[in-house]
């Protein structure tokens, strides 16, 4: 639950008032991009939209939140609900959870808290609330004791702060509800919510054209292209190798036919793993064999399987 949580890289809050209109909107959230959400027991419609969802969109990720008795833990379990998040720690809630084989994410605020979470063999809690208690200042504070503690915040995260979360490595999803504006499940529009998410989506992404990979039959004739690219950009070629060089940051000159038809395009990403995880969602495959790691061994470059119009396509970690 937690690596899906961490692919997914948000987790939409829901507060649904209706039980009818948590369908329309967790489809709208797939659609976008998101097929995860956290419908909260803020209101007495909460189980009845976690059966809905449970029963007619099974593909989402299903979670409960503002959940702070072992009754409301019962009753999302037994609607469909696969993991319990709370706003603080509650400890016979959490017992509940982890002596029922529950994955739980009980709010934190404080060192106190923490103690108590990892006393109790937890990996991850939520930290709320996120902006409030200092955000991402608080969070790396907290990391210097707490290395191995990983957080989802959630309380004032929003599209414009989303990645200095994200970038955090012991961050492991944000949780949020500007995806789905209540005035926008009021008037049922739910091609909102999908553009909403969509949008928080390529934030999170950030994919971005890095460069184009021209192919040649040898390095002689890469160098008439470099230096022909050089004059007309009016800069030097950098990072010469046996098999290419670059002109500027927007061109790879390949001293061979290289993957492609025609070339390739490197489409630098935030997180590799997290963007392999929705391109795959988006129906796109990988070639393991193309995999190309860092001194770290954390995925740096990957190419799809197939190419389109001629270019050979590979994801290039930022």
């Amino acid at each position: 639950m937690l690596h899906q949580l961490h692919m997914a890289g948000i987790i939409p809050v829901i507060k649904i008032d209706n039980a009818q209109d948590a369908v329309p909107v967790c489809r709208a959230l797939a659609d976008g991009g998101l097929p995860v959400a956290e419908i909260t027991f803020r209101t007495e419609a909460a189980v009845e939209a976690i059966q809905l969802v449970k029963q007619q969109v099974p593909d989402v990720l299903l979670g409960a939140g503002t959940v702070l008795t072992t009754a409301q833990v019962d009753a999302a379990i037994q609607a469909g609900a696969a993991f319990i998040v709370s706003p603080g720690f509650n400890k016979k809630v959490v017992l509940h959870c982890l002596d029922n084989g529950i994955s739980v994410l009980p709010g934190c605020a404080s060192p106190t808290e923490i103690e108590m979470a990892l006393e109790l063999g937890l990996e991850a809690v939520k930290f709320f609330p996120a902006e409030a208690l200092g955000g991402t200042t608080m969070i790396k504070a907290l990391l210097g004791p707490y290395p191995q503690l990983r957080f989802v915040p959630t309380g004032g995260v929003n599209e414009q702060n989303l990645l200095d979360y994200l970038i955090i490595p012991q961050v492991l999803a944000c949780g949020g509800s500007w995806m789905v504006p209540q005035q926008a499940v009021a008037r049922q529009d739910w091609a909102q919510i999908t553009r909403l998410a969509r949008q928080a989506v390529d934030v999170m992404l950030g994919m971005a054209l890095r460069h184009i990979g021209i192919n040649h039959k040898d390095a002689d004739q890469a160098d008439q292209t470099a230096r022909r690219l050089a004059q007309l950009m009016g800069c030097e070629r950098t990072r010469d190798s046996e098999i290419s060089c670059f002109v500027g940051d927007g061109f790879e000159v390949m001293k061979f036919m290289g993957r492609g038809q025609k070339a390739h395009l490197a489409l630098a990403v935030n997180h590799l793993p997290r963007a392999r995880w929705h391109l795959e969602r988006r129906g796109f495959t990988f070639d393991e064999n193309s995999l190309v790691a860092d001194e770290h061994g954390q995925p740096r470059l990957l190419y799809l399987t197939e190419e389109i119009a001629g270019f050979a396509i590979h994801l290039l970690q930022k």
